[in-house]
């Protein structure tokens, strides 16, 4: 009787032990399957390695390792600018640092236009491009866009003053005061003192200061010395081309100069009166001055 519910056990014993394995073998053959599954329908995007920043960062701020971090970025949208090594963010070691010029957010990626060279400090000389040169510009509430400017913005400059006497005109035949479009799509690269893009309040300034060409600082400062300067704010999204705009009195109230009629020279006619008697005869004769 032992031997026989001995072997019943083991049978039992075998049984389950085959019913586990093919369990086992059934389970395992589905999620093979469901991984290929799942690997056909990813996307197969190619990766590279960039520096990112790892907090947020203030304009200013010094760049260090613990600052930033590496991480995976699709390769066909990699923008223009990236750090991918350490020695291209830091080719003079850590101790040489570059600094931000404009507030960055966790895991926004370090470009090249967002943080200075190594070891150079933040400072307008550090957004002007090659051949640009920086110029100040008097403003105050109402030729200052009422302090709505920022470093970054977009301007035109308007200059305003007397052409003088001595019949002198304009290209455009304006007379007395005139309002003229000077120089367009001016670049702001600081308010005042501030050359942060993040500035958020509004700031009455006394003077911005431009990045221009050097034939555009010599126009800007004799347009200053002769007259006033406005400033006009251009849209982020605007690309249009400024015509040439010039206004004077008579053409903002719509006057028009009345047209001088010359009159025909009327021929003039000599006589010589005698008088015989009662009679009186006029003799033409030739005219002289």
């Amino acid at each position: 009787m032992r031997v026989v519910f001995g072997l019943v056990l083991m049978l039992g014993l075998g049984l389950a032990g085959f019913a586990v394995y093919m369990a086992k073998s059934y389970i395992d053959g589905y999620q093979r399957q469901l991984a290929a599954e799942r690997q056909q329908r990813a996307p197969n995007i190619e990766t590279v390695d960039i520096y990112v920043a790892n907090r947020a960062l203030k304009y200013g701020e010094a760049l260090d390792k613990d600052a930033v971090r590496l991480t995976a970025f699709p390769k066909n949208s990699l923008p223009e600018g990236v750090f991918r090594t350490s020695e291209e963010l830091f080719p003079e070691g850590e101790a040489v640092k570059r600094r931000a010029l404009r507030r960055m957010e966790p895991n926004e990626a370090i470009l090249a236009v967002k943080v200075t060279a190594p070891g150079e400090e933040v400072g307008i000389t550090s957004q002007l491009e090659r051949g640009m040169r920086a110029f100040a510009i008097k403003v105050d509430v109402s030729s200052g866009v009422s302090g709505f400017l920022r470093p970054g913005d977009t301007i035109d400059v308007y200059w305003t003053g007397s052409i003088g006497g001595n019949n002198l005109r304009t290209e455009g035949n304006s007379t007395g005061e005139v309002t003229k479009l000077i120089e367009t799509g001016v670049k702001l690269i600081a308010v005042d003192q501030v050359a942060d893009m993040d500035m958020s309040e509004a700031v009455i300034a006394r003077t911005v200061t431009v990045a221009a060409k050097p034939q555009q600082v010599a126009a800007l400062a004799q347009a200053q010395s002769t007259g006033r300067l406005s400033l006009s704010l251009v849209g982020a999204l605007d690309d249009t081309v400024a015509e040439a705009i010039e206004v004077d009195q008579h053409r903002l109230l719509g006057i028009t100069a009345e047209a001088v009629i010359e009159q025909a020279p009327v021929s003039e006619t000599c006589t010589i009166r005698t008088r015989r008697g009662a009679e009186v005869i006029v003799t033409p004769i030739p005219c002289t001055n």
